[in-house]
Formats: C-alpha cells, sequence, structure tokens
C-alpha cells in the first residue's frame, strides 16, 4: 500500500532525518576530541616536553644532579603548560560544537514550522 508523499515527508524529515544529523554531531565531536587528541594528552600531561631529559652520569656530583633535576622538571613542567592549554583549547571547542550541534538539530525540528509561518507572513505582505 502506497502512502501520500506528505505523511513520507514527515516521516523522513522527524523520524530519520533527526537521526542522521544526530549522527552527524557525534561524529564532529568524535573527530573534535581526536583532533586536539584529548585523551592523549590527558595521559601524556607530565611527560618531558619534546623528550628532552637530562641524566647525570659518572661521579656523583651534587652539583650537576641537581641542575639534571631542575632541567628535567622545567622540562616537565613546560610539557604539562602547553599541553593543559591544548587540552583546554580542545573542550572549549567541543562545548561550542555541542552547542551548535543543538541548535542545528533544534532549526532542523522546526524548519517546518519556520516554513509555513514565512509564507503566511509573506501572503499578509502581499494582502
Amino acid at each position: 500500500m502506497r502512502q501520500p508523499i506528505i505523511l513520507l515527508y514527515i516521516q523522513w524529515h522527524f523520524l530519520e532525518a533527526p537521526i542522521t544529523v544526530l549522527k552527524a554531531v557525534k561524529n564532529v565531536l568524535l573527530f573534535n576530541l581526536e583532533y586536539f587528541s584529548v585523551l592523549l594528552l590527558f595521559k601524556t600531561l607530565f611527560a618531558p616536553w619534546k623528550r628532552y631529559q637530562w641524566a647525570h652520569k659518572g661521579s656523583f656530583d651534587i652539583k650537576k644532579t641537581i641542575e639534571a633535576l631542575v632541567s628535567n622538571l622545567i622540562s616537565r613542567s613546560l610539557g604539562a603548560l602547553i599541553r593543559g592549554f591544548i587540552i583546554v583549547a580542545g573542550l572549549i571547542s567541543e562545548i561550542i560544537l555541542f552547542g551548535a550541534g543543538i541548535l542545528v538539530f533544534i532549526f532542523w525540528i522546526t524548519l517546518p514550522l519556520l516554513i509555513i509561518l514565512a509564507l503566511f507572513y509573506g501572503i499578509q505582505l502581499l494582502i
């Protein structure tokens, strides 16, 4: 049995297409997390920056040992600082993209109503 085209459109617009819109928003959010490597940056937050590490080899010299320790602390602090900024930027963009996704979804659901209201407004302007 064939259905009227208006019922097929309503079924598509309000049942099938919103699922596709939500999947697209989900893909954008997952891409953003991968783009900023948020999970990887959390795992390696206190790793040395650019893998720069200093080691003191040879006889025990307190000055060289402290110098290597301080240099390693600076490298790890710099790595944590830069990774922290990138994580924050990734999370902020994730929030913005999530909000944009909600707006797109709401716009999609209300689009038929907006079209009908625009037609009635346009007809009233002609009268």
